[in-house]
């Protein structure tokens, strides 16, 4: 089964100083932290924040290369994690043929996001997956930031796990 999410934050791993992407579920409370790199926390962060810049970045540049042969990215999927490490797929479709191809969840949200384009993430991977159990703090100081911080703070050890970056 899959669950429709949203890319709710973006906050930083105190130890690490890592960025950690946060996706939460369009039907219930169901969070998954992950770890992502600072580039693409920057994409995801400009996306979300509608910052356009004068020449295309990456994933503008692989959007507009897809959208040029007549494809569209119809949504992508994190599908699977395998020692803490997350995959995605990327669904495209034209008038001739639909099909996918494996990606980096922070790219692939990165690529959705540009092309407004439904994000899910498998049952499996909600399963999977536990809750961190360090003191968060965030990079938005705005109230959002701040709600999301306390509530990963207050998360347990059994419910998220701590991936390695």
């Amino acid at each position: 089964m899959q669950h429709k999410v949203t890319v709710s934050g973006l906050i930083l791993d105190p130890d690490s100083n890592t960025p950690i992407m946060i996706l939460k579920s369009e039907e219930n409370d169901q969070v998954i932290p992950i770890w992502i790199g600072l580039l693409e926390a920057t994409a995801i962060a400009t996306s979300l924040k509608s910052i356009h810049f004068d020449r295309p970045m990456t994933h503008d540049l692989f959007l507009n290369f897809v959208e040029l042969t007549g494809l569209s990215v119809t949504s992508v999927e994190v599908c699977d994690i395998q020692d803490s490490t997350f995959y995605a797929r990327i669904n495209f479709s034209s008038s001739e043929a639909s099909f996918s191809l494996d990606a980096r969840p922070s790219d692939a949200i990165a690529i959705a996001l540009r092309a407004d384009a439904p994000i899910f993430v498998d049952e499996m991977v909600f399963l999977k997956s536990n809750k961190i159990d360090e003191p968060v703090h965030t990079a938005d100081d705005s109230e959002e930031g701040r709600k999301w911080a306390e509530y990963l703070k207050n998360l347990s050890s059994d419910d998220f796990g701590k991936y390695k970056v």
